[in-house]
């Protein structure tokens, strides 16, 4: 072989290996690194990031280790991205009983800067869902599941904000300070063994899902196994919104949990209600998952490739965990203004007693307009201190009519009910 073929032959091979690689379904960095890093807005721990669609402007995703596949919550926005579909699915929504119906787009690219997903799958929503705003404060489009850590180590930083993004290979060693877990890949998810001490019930050695997109701490699934039993003391209430609809269940606690030596006590525990999906996380083997309220107190590495996680103390590791004393579910009206108004009034509360219906709207906040208040700002106030006092202005509308209204004001001592 002349010294010009071999040349040729070794240029095709190359050039065959790149277009096998960008054919990957995947996300990889756009230049040669060990690592790169994305900043991310967090509220209440949740990651979020801007991701740009086939090179639109960018919009706000979900990053949810709890997914397999790419969400976009609108067909109407997917229309005008020009998105392209090819077969239509039926979803279950997260009630169990809700059907949602979602086109397929089968290759898209995802850019999110020194990142991008290539050859990327959407599913996208029919009916637009922007409730996920509702709950967490800022609009959110859609989430980034599985296919974002498959292939890359992942750092997350939740108490600066960022996420480090590393090459394939590039975290070969554990970094200081940090316990490492072995990593379980099912189906396209993550679960790590914890061990739970439970205030009424044996000690529980539980396969975990690892959940960043879920905003709850630790979830116990019981129809999972006789050993989880509910707490004496617990409450009744709203555990999450999600597709489909809002879950339902219960609030308690556990005296620890244990990550490999690492614990935290007295953790805020939820029981959601058995649906129609509870068949299949018994098949799993799971006995319930960690949310972004444990998951946000530590410094998470996730290394899908190599099967491991590693976890440190974050600054925020030792505080309470402290639930809402109120007694409102605040949401944000999903829309340009900052407004937010009284989803539910759990019974019994300081709210229930001084007459706060659901769905009057929040007008002040301490004499502070809300428009001036985040809603996660809101959340954190509302959890801060046992008989502080908060100062409400509210409106209530009279029937269907916006323009006919009644304002008052309350106030409302804090009072933990868990």
């Amino acid at each position: 072989m002349t010294y010009k073929k071999a040349l040729l032959l070794l240029l095709y091979t190359l050039f065959s290996a790149a277009t096998c690689w960008a054919q990957v379904p995947g996300f990889f960095m756009k230049e040669e690194a060990r690592k790169v890093r994305l900043p991310f807005y967090s509220s209440n721990s949740l990651i979020i990031l801007p991701v740009s669609i086939n090179g639109s402007e960018a919009i706000n995703f979900l990053v949810d280790t709890g997914v397999r596949s790419n969400i976009l919550f609108s067909k109407t926005l997917g229309d005008a991205l020009g998105l392209e579909y090819t077969r239509r699915l039926s979803i279950a929504g997260a009630d169990g009983s809700t059907v949602i119906m979602a086109q397929v787009s089968p290759v898209n690219t995802l850019d999110m800067g020194p990142v991008q997903g290539e050859l990327q799958s959407l599913l996208v929503l029919e009916e637009d869902f922007f409730e996920l705003e509702s709950v967490i404060g800022v609009p959110v489009y859609g989430i980034i599941g599985y296919e974002f850590f498959k292939f890359n180590p992942v750092k997350i930083n939740y108490d600066e904000g960022f996420l480090d993004f590393y090459r394939e290979g590039g975290l070969k060693w554990k970094p200081p300070f940090y316990r490492k877990f072995e990593l379980n890949i099912e189906d396209s998810k993550a679960y790590i063994s914890a061990k739970v001490n439970q205030k009424n019930g044996p000690k529980l050695d539980a396969k975990l899902l690892i959940d960043t997109g879920a905003n709850h701490g630790l979830l116990l699934n019981q129809e999972t196994t006789e050993d989880i039993k509910m707490p004496m003391v617990f409450i009744e209430s709203q555990l999450g919104q999600s597709l489909g609809g809002i879950l339902y269940g219960f609030i308690g606690r556990v005296n620890s949990l244990n990550l490999n030596g690492i614990v935290l006590k007295e953790v805020l525990t939820s029981y959601p209600d058995k649906n129609t999906f509870s068949d299949l996380i018994v098949a799993t083997g799971r006995h319930g998952s960690l949310g972004s309220e444990v998951l946000g107190r530590t410094r998470l590495i996730l290394d899908y490739p190599r099967k491991r996680a590693m976890i440190r103390k974050g600054e925020n590791f030792y505080a309470p965990f402290e639930f809402d004393m109120s007694g409102l579910i605040v949401k944000k009206v999903p829309i340009d203004e900052t407004r937010y108004y009284v989803s539910e009034v759990r019974e019994d509360s300081p709210a229930y007693r001084t007459g706060i219906l659901p769905f009057d709207e929040i007008l002040s906040i301490n004499r502070v307009p809300t428009f001036m208040w985040e809603l996660s700002e809101i959340f954190k106030l509302l959890r801060s201190e046992e008989g502080r006092e908060i100062e409400f202005e509210m409106r209530r509308y009279i029937g269907d009519d916006l323009s006919q209204y009644s304002d008052y004001k309350v106030s409302i001592y804090l009072k933990k009910q868990i």
